[in-house]
């Protein structure tokens, strides 16, 4: 059997390189590496070449990582053997994201659903990624056979977990999307930064694999967490979107990159403001004392995005409404509170 050994070099402050090389006696293997840092320890593992996808996974609790304290699972291209895509049901093709998924199948065998239409109740087993707004979410999951919706795959920014809860599918498939789609019909961008240079787009659950197949074949990047790990990075971004839009904001017709440029020391403050009130209220919750550098460098890479306080209830809301809940005693986020009141979100 075909084994790939993958290095993993994790900095306590930077990024994790991985070092990919193959002892296959196939003629197409080959060897790459991606430079980091030198602070780093070594972890290696095996991974099998003819599982079902061609990627490595591990957890490994690093206690000073860069990025997240919990459970670190990176995908390692394998040169050997091409993954492959499981077919799935994509809800919502007819959008830029729903088409670029779609277009990562190379069998081009998925069934595509549009907004507003029922899953079928013949439709064959497989991940049902969702790819709307999150305000028809419920809707969705309504006209999803009841029996199917433990498969539903959940893409959408914003603090999803409360209502997942509430529908009794808390366990499903999530996946922190950090790619663009510039165009309809356009190839992804991936969201690399200078301080992730080995991307950041993340998913967990069920079939957590299965995207991340997908996402391989359109050559993106992505990270297969366990549930503590991904409550994290889950919780990082949406710190980013809330900050950055709320700060754009308060600047009429700033793009995010005018926020990361101009308004630097604005939104730094609010990221480490959310960042600490976050953790304060759940001590599981560390972020890293450079987290407002890593989120700045993300904004750069989305540098065009504009900016607007907008799906309050799943992205601001969330702080607002611990901010609501401390009546009484102090506010974990005075400045966000009165940022929203200012723009007139609250």
């Amino acid at each position: 059997t075909s084994i790939a050994v993958c290095v993993f070099l994790m900095a306590s402050l930077s990024s994790c390189r991985v070092l990919l090389s193959s002892n296959s006696t196939g003629s197409g293997s080959s060897s790459s590496s991606r430079i980091l840092p030198k602070n780093a320890f070594t972890k290696t593992v095996s991974c099998r070449q003819d599982s079902p996808y061609s990627f490595c996974r591990i957890n490994n609790k690093t206690r000073n990582s860069r990025n997240f304290r919990s459970s670190l699972t990176t995908c390692c291209a394998s040169t050997s053997m091409a993954a492959a895509v499981p077919r799935a049901i994509i809800i919502g093709a007819g959008g830029r994201v729903g088409n670029a998924l779609a277009a990562m199948n190379p069998e081009g065998n998925d069934i595509l659903v549009k907004r507003g239409e029922s899953v079928p109740a013949d439709a064959p087993p497989g991940p049902i990624v969702v790819c709307t707004r999150n305000d028809v979410l419920e809707d969705i999951i309504k006209a999803t056979p009841a029996d199917r919706r433990e498969d539903l795959v959940f893409i959408q920014n914003g603090m999803l977990q409360p209502f997942l809860d509430a529908q009794g599918i808390g366990a499903n498939t999530q996946a922190l999307i950090y790619f663009a789609v510039a165009k309809f019909g356009e190839a992804p961008t991936d969201g690399v930064t200078d301080l992730n240079p080995e991307g950041l787009t993340s998913v967990t659950g069920k079939h957590a694999d299965a995207i991340a197949a997908r996402l391989k074949s359109g050559n993106l990047a992505c990270h297969i967490l366990d549930t503590d790990a991904y409550k994290v990075r889950m919780l990082e971004k949406l710190i980013w979107i809330s900050a950055f839009m709320l700060v754009g904001a308060r600047h009429e017709g700033s793009t995010v990159g005018d926020v990361e440029s101009k308004y630097s020391d604005e939104v730094r403050s609010l990221i480490n403001e959310l960042a600490a009130g976050t953790s304060a209220t759940d001590p599981s919750v560390t972020f890293g004392a450079d987290v407002a550098d890593r989120l700045c460098a993300y904004a750069r890479s989305v540098a065009h995005f504009p900016t607007a306080v907008k799906e309050f209830e799943w992205r601001n809301g969330y702080f607002y409404g611990i901010s609501q809940k401390s009546s009484g005693g102090a506010d974990p986020f005075p400045t966000h509170t009165a940022w929203l009141k200012e723009v007139g979100a609250i």
